[in-house]
């Protein structure tokens, strides 16, 4: 018989063992034998796939587990937010609370509106004159982020949304993000004040944000939530728009 992969020099079974997809490495061959254990739960074959993967920024993490989980999490990093800027109507968002005419979908810029900051976003729904909301729930184990990663690790949860309102119209905004527990308990919020866009607005658009951390185990689900109104009651929508929704689980 040929030379075994126990005699392997560790350096060599390292580069055979980063070849191999993350998941099987943590999910199988941690479990073929202490060596393989010991080397997938170190790291230096983290830092290898890293590299090999232009996964940068990685250099400021201190111990080997912190690199295991800055590769799933560099790797799995994508906006959570489906259907963000209205490409397909209203799908996937629930809770959806029609006041006034409803909520409607326009394409960029629309009547007194301004271009948005960023070329790949071409639409956004807009309010209308009574309180016009919706949510989505974004449920993290099914996208991915183990229940140990969520409570030992507690990534950070960073939301951002961007809301405009029209030059001819005042409006209101709100923004509430909610980390839910298994049972849908509450364990941390976001709730932004209720932001007012006077009537002789330039119609910019602006970027709200939150990040998330340390907010204890226990996470499982992210629910984002958000609306607005016109100011002047009048019929059509003339209330707020809003657009480019996310929410990024960060390394």
């Amino acid at each position: 018989a040929g030379p075994r992969m126990e005699s392997l020099p560790e350096a060599v079974l390292i580069r055979i063992l980063a070849s191999i997809p993350a998941v099987d490495l943590v999910l199988a061959c941690r479990l073929v034998c202490c060596q393989w254990k010991n080397l997938i739960d170190g790291a230096a074959l983290w830092i290898l796939k890293c590299q090999q993967e232009g996964l940068t920024g990685a250099e400021s993490q201190e111990n080997a587990e912190n690199w295991q989980n800055f590769y799933f999490l560099s790797k799995k990093r994508k906006n959570l937010i489906k259907n963000p800027c209205g490409e397909e109507d209203l799908q996937h968002w629930g809770e959806v609370e029609n006041g006034g005419d409803g909520w409607k979908i326009e394409d960029l810029p629309g009547d007194f509106g301004k271009e948005f900051p960023s070329e790949e976003v071409h639409k956004y729904f807009v309010t209308s004159y009574e309180w016009c909301r919706k949510a989505q729930v974004i449920d993290l184990r099914a996208e991915g982020y183990w229940e140990e990663l969520m409570d030992t690790t507690q990534p950070k949860i960073v939301v951002k949304d961007w809301y405009a309102g029209r030059s001819d119209a005042g409006c209101l905004y709100e923004l509430c993000v909610k980390l839910l527990s298994e049972n849908e308990d509450v364990l941390a919020e976001y709730k932004s004040e209720t932001i007012t866009i006077a009537q002789d607005n330039d119609a910019s658009w602006t970027e709200i944000s939150h990040t998330f951390s340390d907010y204890g185990p226990g996470v499982r689900f992210v629910r984002f939530e958000h609306g607005g109104q016109d100011t002047l009651f009048w019929k059509g929508w003339y209330g707020v728009r809003v657009t480019n929704s996310s929410v990024t689980v960060e390394p």
